[in-house]
């Protein structure tokens, strides 16, 4: 214990040591040159570390569906295959329905094959089923064969294949996005002044990546989906809007990037709950008082616009702690060479013993004087090194080692 306290209530003071080794030389200043590329590279270049950086960013996303398109021996128009109307940042396509037509609440039997039965015990352990049609009663209909179920009738009868709206390939989508970076008090937006020049645009990555409109074939094909497999069975498509600012070259330099990509594709080799569905049904009443629905189970393509941001500004606080940071890893070239030096080359002990020094804390007359005789038979030796404050010792047999 009283060793570990001594050993702690010490001081440390650096020395300094040259060595006249070429290839330790060579190692110390390709390391040195490793760390200054890296940080003016990659730190300050690449990665902008003198930019104070907002990431918090503000967005508004208005959308609207345009197009006409025929189903089921209608003419649709955006009323009638667009959802929710509001055109807000998260809406849905609707490229193929089931329609059950004028029903009403009443007891009927269940259109799905599932519920095939003889008897009434064929039912009662449907009992606890959950059916988007109603709740099974636990009888049968013999007539039909079916359970019977109290609820809207007729029963939904899903099992009906109706071919997509091939139209809805060639519907657009017109994006308006506004943000802004409250750190920097940006405001930024999609449309530029010279598009209110144009009657029409549309968007393409290479040709026209600024235009906001873009023609859904397209967007399932920069996504990598096929418009008829995704058109029969529904699905969900991201559009993302990248506002990546150096704002140090100009707020006019801000501009967004768009990027398509199928957020379903985890679960399309699923059998299970496939693609992307949902139920609405639109409501009259008959003049003698009765109410009746028309139930629809729709497939839809839903699309998600999801924004982010990152916009940086130069800022004298990041610019000094990087700089401070990149003098002080060029030290760490200093202790890799010690490591070479003190492990791996030949004649490392003499090294080790040159390096470190152990000097009690208080020195006699007697050990003071042999210090100073001992240094002035070293003066003769002695000679002046390239490096500021430090010596080199040169030996009779041409090495050369450190002091």
């Amino acid at each position: 214990m009283l060793d570990c306290a001594s050993s702690f209530f010490t001081y440390e003071t650096t020395k300094s040591v040259v060595v006249k080794r070429r290839s330790l030389g060579i190692i110390n200043r390709i390391v040195q040159a490793l760390i200054i590329i890296y940080f003016v590279g990659y730190v300050f270049l690449y990665e902008k570390a003198y930019q104070d950086r907002d990431t918090g960013i503000e967005s508004a996303v208005m959308t609207k569906v345009k197009g006409f398109g025929f189903y089921d021996n209608y003419l649709m128009d955006v009323a009638d295959y667009v959802t929710p109307p509001q055109g807000a940042s998260v809406f849905c396509i609707i490229t193929r329905m089931v329609i059950t037509r004028n029903q009403t609440h009443g007891r009927c039997h269940e259109a799905d094959k599932k519920f095939n039965c003889s008897t009434d015990k064929d039912c009662e352990k449907h009992l606890s089923s959950n059916l988007a049609s109603g709740k099974i009663t636990g009888k049968c209909v013999t007539e039909a064969q079916r359970c019977e179920i109290e609820g809207w009738c007729p029963a939904e009868d899903d099992t009906k294949k109706m071919p997509p709206m091939k139209e809805a390939e060639n519907f657009t989508i017109f994006i308006k996005n506004s943000i802004r970076f409250p750190r920097f008090n940006v405001t930024r937006g999609n449309i530029r002044p010279k598009m209110e020049n144009k009657n029409t645009c549309l968007h393409h990555p290479v040709h026209d990546t600024s235009c906001p409109i873009f023609r859904v074939g397209d967007v399932l094909k920069y996504a990598g989906v096929e418009f008829s497999n995704i058109a029969s069975t529904g699905g969900e498509i991201g559009i993302n809007i990248g506002w990546v600012c150096n704002l140090d070259l100009g707020e006019k330099k801000c501009l967004p990037k768009y990027s398509f990509t199928q957020l379903d594709s985890a679960f399309k080799h699923n059998s299970f709950s496939k693609g992307f569905n949902f139920r609405f049904a639109k409501y009259y009443m008959s003049e003698d008082g009765r109410e009746y629905r028309t139930l629809h189970k729709a497939f839809a393509i839903r699309f998600d616009i999801l924004v982010s941001g990152n916009a940086g500004k130069f800022y004298i606080v990041p610019t000094l702690i990087n700089i401070v940071a990149a003098c002080t890893s060029v030290g760490l070239a200093t202790i890799f060479c010690d490591i070479i030096l003190l492990n791996f080359l030949k004649g490392s002990e003499q090294y080790k013993a040159k390096k470190f020094e152990e000097v009690s804390g208080s020195v006699s007359w007697s050990e003071s004087h042999e210090l100073h005789m001992g240094s002035q038979m070293l003066k003769e030796e002695v000679k002046n090194s390239d490096d500021s404050g430090a010596y080199s010792i040169g030996y009779s047999a041409g090495q050369s080692t450190c002091a």
